[in-house]
Formats: C-alpha cells, structure tokens, sequence
C-alpha cells in the first residue's frame, strides 16, 4: 500500500517557511525562488487539505493547524537528518551498537576501558546514549543496554556484570587532624537527589550516628557527587568502583566503613537471543563480561 506522505521538497519549503515566517526568507535558505516555495507550500496544502497560512497581501501566518503540523514536520525532518548523518559516518564494512547505558558507569568504568576493545575491533562502532531509567529495549533501537536490574528486563536476557558498594568519600583536608566517626556528623553531606533517603540507611547500616542525614545538597547523578567530594564541597556517598582511581592517588579517601544495603547490581541487558556467535552483539557481550570479571573490573 502506498504511503501517503507528502513529498520531501514540500515538507522542506514549509517547515522552513514556518520557521522564518517568511516565504522569501525560506527561498533564500533553500536557494529557490519565492514563487517556487509558495507552489510547493501550495502543493501541500492541496494534499493535506488544510490550509495551513493565512496569506494577507505579501505576509503570511501559520494558522493553528499549520503551527501543530510544523513542529511535528520539524522534528521528523531532523530526526531523519540524524539517521542519515548517523549512516553516513559508518565504516565501509564495519557495524555499530547502539548501547544505552547509565552516564556516570559509562564516563567512569565503560570509557575508560575502551580502547582494547576498539584496538582489537576496529571494524565495530560503538553509540553510547544516556538512559536514566530502564525501559523496553525491544523495538527501542538500542542493541542492548547497561544498567540496573530492574523488573522492565523481564523477558530479557541478563548478565550480571557488578555490584555497586557505596562508600563515603572526601577531599582528605576535610578530615585532617579530626576523628572521621564524629567528623561525619559535622561535614557537609552531598546526596543523590534519587536516593533521597541514602544517607539514614547508610547510617543505620553502619552504626553511625547522624543528627541530621537529610542536611545537604542534591545532585542528579553519581559524577557530579564525586567533583563535587574532589572539590571539597562536602562527603558524597558513591559505588567504589566509580572512585577507585581518586583512592588510589589520594584525591580521595575512605575513612568509613562501606555500605551495603542499598547496593544494586549492573547487568548487561540484550532484546533476544543472538544466533551468530560471531555477531558485534556477542562479541561486546563477551567482551564486557570479561572486563567485569577481570581482576580491576572494580577498580
């Protein structure tokens, strides 16, 4: 059954006439004529059978309906743009995974682990996008995704890649001099703003007493919660495995016990099961279960 869409140079001439309100601005920036972009907005209209602007001597304005449809016509011109692009920059011969994962594991633990896997698969691409929240990976575009366990998996397939240990970070000039049990209570605490709660059950976990755990500023992700504990701007409360570099160099410290009980584990989500065990899918999977479990797997 043919599609009934209008054609792609009709679509151009108004959503840029529509931006500019103005046909004579829009011919200028699609190198045609004015009278060339009124046949073609002419045309539209006559498919749609909607007027879509009010033409009053040489101005013109979108009507209600003219407006609904360019924003919708402007959002599919550009994301049709975006998967062109997005083709355009393939390798001849190569593949890519689309791969929606949590920000702060891909800035801290994914990145930099990249480099052998591109060294020893140079013909495979790899496009990371931010997911905050899970959601249904089949039909979303994405090959597979990085993230929590979580019930909207079901149905999926699973790999258990690591479990998160929170630990109370500083900057070490916080504590300097003082007894970190009681310090706690009295340093700036810095919280996830999705975990509002993180602080009283790291306290109840870990026998320490805090006058007043909700004190503090929020933040939205992980990372931001580790500059702001690099900066000096308070204690972050954050997975290890995210800081363990800054440990490691004496950017930051640890004086606390960790926490445990509000942990959760990152898991490799893939839509189906992959027939080819050569595939770019497999070979990532295999590949990040192996980083996973190696020995700096949480480093």
């Amino acid at each position: 059954m043919r599609r009934k869409i209008p054609s792609n140079s009709a679509l151009m001439a108004f959503e840029a006439s529509a931006r500019h309100g103005n046909f004579a601005r829009a011919a200028d920036e699609l190198a045609l004529t004015e009278g060339a972009i009124s046949r073609q907005i002419g045309r539209l209209e006559a498919f749609l059978g909607v007027t879509l602007f009010e033409r009053v001597g040489n101005r013109v304005r979108l009507l209600p309906n003219g407006e609904r449809y360019a924003v919708q016509v402007r959002e599919s011109l550009d994301r049709l743009e975006r998967d062109s692009q997005y083709l355009m920059g393939q390798p001849s011969g190569g593949a890519s995974l689309d791969i929606a994962i949590l920000p702060t594991f891909a800035t801290r633990w994914l990145i930099p682990r990249l480099k052998p896997f591109q060294e020893r698969h140079p013909n495979i691409t790899l496009h990371l996008a931010e997911r905050m929240e899970p959601f249904v990976l089949t039909g979303s575009g994405f090959d597979a995704a990085i993230h929590f366990e979580h019930p909207a998996w079901t149905g999926m397939r699973i790999h258990r890649l690591l479990h998160e240990v929170l630990v109370p970070v500083c900057h070490p000039a916080l504590v300097r001099g003082r007894d970190p049990a009681t310090a706690l209570d009295t340093l700036q605490r810095l919280h996830r703003r999705q975990n509002p709660d993180a602080w009283q059950r790291y306290a109840d976990e870990v026998g320490i007493s805090l006058t007043n755990p909700a004190i503090g500023s929020r933040h939205d992700l992980h990372a931001m919660l580790i500059e702001a504990a690099l900066s000096g701007l308070g204690v972050a409360l954050v997975p290890r495995l995210y800081v363990e570099a800054e440990l490691a160099d004496g950017r930051l410290i640890a004086p606390w016990p960790e926490g445990t009980s509000i942990s959760k584990t990152f898991c490799l989500v893939l839509p189906e099961p992959i027939k080819l065990s050569d595939s770019p899918v497999q070979t990532f999977a295999d590949w990040i279960l192996n980083e996973a479990r190696s020995p700096n797997g949480t480093r």
